[in-house]
């Protein structure tokens, strides 16, 4: 007994249809949610202010090895000229970093507080060469013995400045690093006082 026919309709079907048929079922969108035009697809439209914080970072990027390198010759002076308004003011910002911390600007205040016979040696020294000079016996003894004597004074003053203000500096910062510190303020201490940078913060006799 012969099965029943296949009817043509199903043999020759259009995959056309059935190729349009899921997308019927595709979920519709709520066309009223607008979006911007420039905003990538898939991803939230940026504030204003970040798209103006973005275009002005990609105007401001240089596009040559000329523009890129004077840019940096202008950021690099504008940084010296910081460094060197805060050497004069002791703005702690933009101090080298061998000065900043709290550790190293009370090493200065000590040091500048006070009459260190290190910072005399430039002008005792001048007048020990002129006497020196002088073709006169008595007078170039004299000089050899201010040189020790000046010598003598300037390592026994040191010694004094770096144990109290070791002292200090303990008592002061327990917490805190202060390796090289004392150094720090004997180097300063061979310095004249208006030759210092940064530039003394405190007056003569005043505690810091």
């Amino acid at each position: 007994m012969l099965a029943d026919p296949v009817p043509l309709g199903f043999v020759f079907r259009s995959r056309a249809k059935e190729e349009k048929a899921p997308a019927d079922k595709a979920p519709v969108t709520d066309s009223k949610v607008t979006r911007d035009p420039q905003a990538p697809k898939g991803r939230p439209t940026p504030k204003r202010s970040e798209a103006q914080t973005q275009r002005r970072s990609v105007a401001q990027t240089p596009t040559t090895r000329k523009e890129a390198a004077k840019r940096q010759r202008d950021d690099r002076r504008a940084a010296m000229e910081r460094q060197r308004q805060a050497l004069a003011s002791g703005d702690e910002r933009y101090l080298p970093v061998r000065d900043k911390g709290k550790v190293r600007r009370f090493a200065r205040d000590y040091v500048d507080s006070r009459l260190c016979i290190a910072e005399l040696f430039l002008p005792l020294a001048v007048i020990i060469l002129m006497l020196s000079v002088v073709p006169v016996a008595v007078l170039k003894n004299v000089a050899l013995l201010l040189w020790l004597v000046v010598i003598v004074m300037i390592v026994v003053d040191s010694f004094v400045i770096a144990i109290r203000l070791r002292k200090q500096l303990n008592a002061r910062f327990p917490d805190e690093n202060t390796k090289g510190a004392v150094r720090y303020a004997l180097m300063r201490t061979l310095q004249m006082r208006r030759l210092r940078l940064p530039k003394p913060q405190v007056k003569r006799g005043e505690r810091p």
